[in-house]
């Protein structure tokens, strides 16, 4: 990944939620999936954008079950924000570059 996004795996995902001083935008994804490809540049462009005030991470559900599975990830993309390690907003299949900054406004 270019950009500031961060590849979570289960080992890593705990804790970089946890531990995290900042929302974090979690996009749950997989190679093969056409509609994750298409939302993959707004999510590094958010990712430049908001560098400093939202972590953005992605988890390759082909890799990385367990974290998908605990927040019952059946459709990708699927993607999650996160503050204070708790889940704020879900979105499920593709979402605009608007709905995702209106999101991260509302937590700043």
């Amino acid at each position: 990944m270019a950009g500031k996004v961060v590849e979570l795996t289960d080992e890593t995902f705990d804790s970089a939620i946890g531990s995290a001083q900042t929302p974090v935008l979690v996009d749950f994804w997989a190679p093969w999936c056409g509609p994750c490809k298409m939302i993959a540049p707004i999510i590094e462009e958010l990712s430049v954008q908001y560098a400093g005030k939202i972590t953005i991470c992605k988890v390759n559900i082909d890799d990385h079950r367990q974290a998908a599975g605990r927040f019952a990830v059946s459709a990708i993309p699927t993607i999650i924000l996160f503050k204070d390690g708790q889940v704020v907003k879900k979105w499920v299949g593709m979402t605009s570059k608007k709905a995702l900054s209106e999101a991260f406004d509302e937590q700043l």
